[in-house]
């Protein structure tokens, strides 16, 4: 499946790094080492990102990452406990999901799912520090 031309904009825009291939008819986009905020057990992780088939009709549904991200305290961050296996690695699955709604078709893409990714990583890192 093709990347709409968007995603490959704003991938460009922002300079970011990334390998696209194909897993169990998935697009699957990786971007190497990703930068995770203060408050995890790393500063860098690998990041998966797949697409449906139906995408960008269809929203993103839940990311990866490898090797597994925990909070700097140790702790397991919520709904982080499951792994997939894809592109030959074990990666650890973060169950994240728009609500029915707010994913808008013909509006949203990459660069909405990687705010949410954004987002999602600064809130838990803050609740690593109580």
């Amino acid at each position: 499946m093709p990347i709409p031309d968007a995603d490959l904009a704003y991938l460009a825009e922002r300079s970011l790094a990334y390998h696209i291939s194909q897993d169990s008819g998935m697009t699957c986009i990786m971007f190497p080492q990703w930068p995770l905020p203060p408050g995890y057990d790393r500063s860098a992780a690998d990041l998966l990102i797949q697409l449906s088939p139906g995408y960008p009709d269809v929203p993103i549904d839940m990311w990866w990452f490898d090797p597994a991200v925990r909070l700097a305290d140790g702790r397991a961050v919520p709904a982080t406990e499951a792994t997939g296996y894809f592109l030959g690695r074990s990666w650890q699955r973060w169950s994240r999901h728009f609500q029915p709604g707010q994913w808008r078709s013909g509006i949203d893409g990459l660069e909405s799912f990687i705010a949410l990714i954004g987002r999602e990583l600064a809130r838990c890192a803050v609740g690593s520090a109580a």
